[in-house]
Parts: structure tokens; C-alpha cells; sequence
């Protein structure tokens, strides 16, 4: 899977490879809260594959995942 961060977040560390056993978003989420608490912080959204999406999706290797940080702006 690709995953892809967009302004602010990717200011951090860069993320490791997603290992085997994270199979869909709420996972992906726990697995990168010890490491990059700022990705599942309930203001950043997610896109999987260019579809927004709200709550748990089931993901694959082959999926893209964008986390895409709040917009300000006036």
C-alpha cells in the first residue's frame, strides 16, 4: 500500500512500511498512533484510493492512502 501525506503531515518521520497484519483503516490507525499520533488526530481526513472516507474500510495492498490535514483559510 502507498501512503501519502499532504501539507503539515509530512513534516514528520517518514512513515514505515505497514506490515502484513493491518488489514483496514481503524488498524492502520492504531498502528500509527505510538509513532505519528498527529496522522489519527480527528481532524485529518483520509482518503483511500481518491475517495474520502469516514469510519472503518477494509484496505489491501494494492490500495493508496492519503491523509490530508484540516484547511484554514479566508
Amino acid at each position: 500500500m502507498r501512503i501519502h501525506l499532504f501539507g503539515r503531515l509530512r513534516d514528520g518521520p517518514p512513515v514505515a512500511p505497514v506490515p502484513e497484519t493491518v488489514t483496514d483503516l481503524d488498524t492502520l490507525r492504531a498502528w500509527l498512533a505510538p509513532t505519528r499520533p498527529e496522522l489519527v488526530a480527528d481532524s485529518v481526513r483520509i482518503a483511500l484510493n481518491d475517495e474520502m472516507v469516514f469510519g472503518n474500510r477494509s484496505i489491501s495492498d494494492e490500495d493508496e492512502i492519503a491523509f490530508l490535514p484540516p484547511v484554514s483559510g479566508g
